[in-house]
């Protein structure tokens, strides 16, 4: 199955401030009708990468079968860890950056590295506030969920 997944994430007063995330989970079934999931959820304290992140994870984990997945994100951040080779390098070095510093995060990438097992995932890199229907529909999910009265504390390495 070909899903697509579009993501973003948001946070107010970026770092360490209250944020969120939506994705849009995508797929065309065998008689050609279009099926949408959307997720977001909010958080107290947190960061925009963080958020970004945790949007790719959200879609892939509420897939429960081994899909061909395409993520649509305006996360460089996200995009280029898996198109530049980052993630490959980070984990080489032990979770450290070319700098020998803890790459931030860890916890959020190890879990992303879990949700893409058993699926084929690309990464493509879209412009954020540009016109995409999907990424728009994400932004405003993911603001949404920060601007919630309901958010949950982002604990590094809890489930989120």
């Amino acid at each position: 199955m070909k899903v697509e997944l579009y993501s973003d994430g948001a946070a107010r007063g970026n770092p360490e401030g209250p944020g969120g995330f939506g994705c849009i989970l995508r797929y065309i079934d065998k008689k050609g009708s279009l099926h949408e999931k959307e997720i977001s959820r909010g958080y107290k304290k947190t960061t925009n990468n963080r958020m970004e992140l945790l949007g790719v994870i959200a879609g892939l984990e509420a897939l429960n079968t081994s899909c061909e997945v395409s993520v649509y994100s305006d996360s460089k951040y996200v995009t280029d860890s898996f198109n530049k080779g980052w993630i490959d390098k980070w984990q080489g070095n032990g979770w450290k950056t070319s700098k020998k510093d803890p790459v931030l995060n860890e916890d959020l990438w190890r879990r992303l590295l879990k949700a893409m097992e058993g699926h084929r995932v690309t990464y493509n890199w879209v412009k954020g506030h540009d016109g995409n229907p999907c990424n728009e529909r994400c932004d405003k999910l993911a603001t949404g969920a920060a601007d919630s009265g309901d958010l949950l504390d982002d604990i590094a390495g809890g489930v989120l």
